[in-house]
């Protein structure tokens, strides 16, 4: 079936077409679900040196990457769960699990313990994509694209005072209060969403398949959590190598066999082209974004004046490479969401690309030794980000049914999961491989970092080639109506 096609229809009469007082409520809801997904995923980061000391182990940088690891493995379940028995319904479900998740981290004696409340605070990240599914039975198509931009970008505007105020809790209370506020975000939006939001429109028939859900999620975890331990433990290393194993088994048994059945949790031969090409897109750009973000938080350790090629270190470093970014965030998806309407989806994705091929040219240039630079390539990085955030769920809301929303949205998230994980860890291997002692102390070297931005771009430059086909495939597809199915 081709990709291009043009619908005229009429809107569904109950969809929102504009703003009201009810659709900012509703936003309002979502996007404190999404704050919450954002304390999940960002806040444990602020604290990993205590957490490192509570539970006596030296190799945790990797448990910052978890809730995303996990939210791959929940992803494709939870999205299916929501197109059978409602959006609303897998919500709450999610956020319960997530809080939940919260007060075991919270009350956790061990690392084992710990581990497994993360691995129920991964529920959060689908919180996200359901956000967006939601949005879609709420507002007429044109609409919710722009409404898409500010629910998936506007709890970035958090990002802003969040480090400061995490910062005054913490020296008052502990690294325990970063998972207090997150059981806390979870339960009051459980709260919210239960009692104002309306409940799915469009539902699918059918079953979920769980035992395909759990196969394809073990396969996707055991993959990232080879990319995320190989490092610490040794590529070659018995475990790690172990890991892989059984995670490349797992897919290959649910891609042969168990992606085969009726109705499998994720139907891969019904992806369309064009669906392919802007998922293809997501995962590389995000976990190009991703890895530069990972960067910057090491480059503000690192003076200037030390002499090793590369440093940004002052004063308002962090408030200016992790403050000012969150704006963009917030603008890039606002943007994006608002420009889909007239040039579509496929065009403001090939904009983030673009972009942050810039930034990272600048940082490749003069950025890593250059604070004004760096605060300029992290801006555009930011913009980067809100854009291919919501342009890949904007794109795939239009090429999907709305009784398959759920779903299709799944497909994002683990892209970002994917990207994000495996781009970290990528730039870590590196840095780790080009390592130098100065003056009995060991440190990246600049060749390291240099190269590191490189990859970095190199992803950006190599995600051009996808967007070139999924603009030209998507040429002449105008959102007017209700959505049309190339799945």
């Amino acid at each position: 079936m081709s990709d291009l096609s043009t619908v005229v229809e009429k809107p569904v009469d109950d969809l929102h077409t504009g703003w009201t007082g009810r659709v900012v409520g509703y936003v309002a809801i979502l996007i404190l679900v999404n704050v919450m997904v954002d304390s999940v995923l960002a806040s444990p980061t602020f604290v990993l040196p205590e957490l490192s000391k509570a539970f006596h182990t030296s190799q945790f940088a990797w448990i910052g990457s978890s809730a995303m690891l996990a939210g791959a493995m929940w992803a494709p379940l939870l999205g299916k769960s929501a197109d059978i028995n409602g959006k609303r319904k897998v919500l709450i479900v999610t956020l319960l699990v997530a809080c939940l998740g919260g007060l075991v981290c919270l009350v956790a004696p061990n690392l084992g313990v710990f581990v497994a409340g993360r691995v129920l605070q991964g529920a959060a990240v689908a919180a996200l994509f359901l956000t967006v599914a939601l949005i879609r039975d709420i507002c007429a198509p044109k609409f919710a694209m722009v409404v898409t931009g500010i629910v998936t970008c506007g709890s970035a505007v958090f990002g802003i005072v969040t480090p400061f105020v995490l910062e005054f809790a913490l020296g008052i209370f502990g690294w325990r209060v970063v998972f207090v506020v997150s059981a806390a975000f979870a339960a009051l939006a459980t709260v919210f969403v239960r009692v104002v939001l309306p409940e799915t429109r469009d539902r699918s028939p059918g079953r979920v398949d769980v035992t395909g859900a759990l196969v394809l999620g073990a396969g996707l975890a055991g993959v990232l959590v080879y990319i995320s331990l190989g490092q610490v433990f040794g590529w070659l290393g018995v475990v790690p190598l172990l890991v892989l194993v059984t995670g490349l088994a797992a897919l290959n048994f649910w891609l042969f066999v168990l992606s085969r059945t009726p109705e499998p949790v994720i139907d891969i031969r019904g992806i369309s082209v064009a669906l392919g090409l802007g998922l293809l897109v997501v995962v590389m750009g995000t976990g190009a974004y991703q890895s530069m973000l990972q960067l910057f938080s090491l480059l503000i350790e690192v003076s200037p004046d030390d002499g090793l090629g590369y440093g940004i270190a002052a004063p308002a470093a962090l408030g200016l490479l992790f403050g000012i970014p969150s704006i963009g965030i917030v603008l890039g998806g606002i943007l994006a969401g608002a420009f889909a309407t007239r040039i579509g989806p496929a065009w403001t994705l090939a904009a983030g690309v673009v972009t942050g091929v810039a930034a990272t040219l600048i940082m490749l240039v003069a950025g890593a030794a250059n604070l004004p630079l760096a605060v300029v390539s992290s801006f555009m990085l930011s913009l980067t980000a809100g854009s291919l955030l919501t342009s890949g769920f904007n794109l795939a809301s239009i090429l999907a049914p709305p009784e398959r929303q759920g779903t299709v949205s799944s497909m994002v998230m683990v892209m970002v999961a994917i990207g994000s994980v495996t781009m970290n860890f990528i730039g870590s291997a590196i840095l780790g491989a080009n390592r130098i002692t100065v003056d009995g102390e060991t440190v990246n070297s600049s060749f390291g970092v240099h190269a590191y931005i490189a990859v970095a771009g190199a992803v950006f430059v190599l995600a051009t080639v996808p967007t070139v086909f999924l603009v030209r495939r998507m040429r002449g597809h105008v959102v007017t109506g209700a959505p049309v199915s190339h799945i």
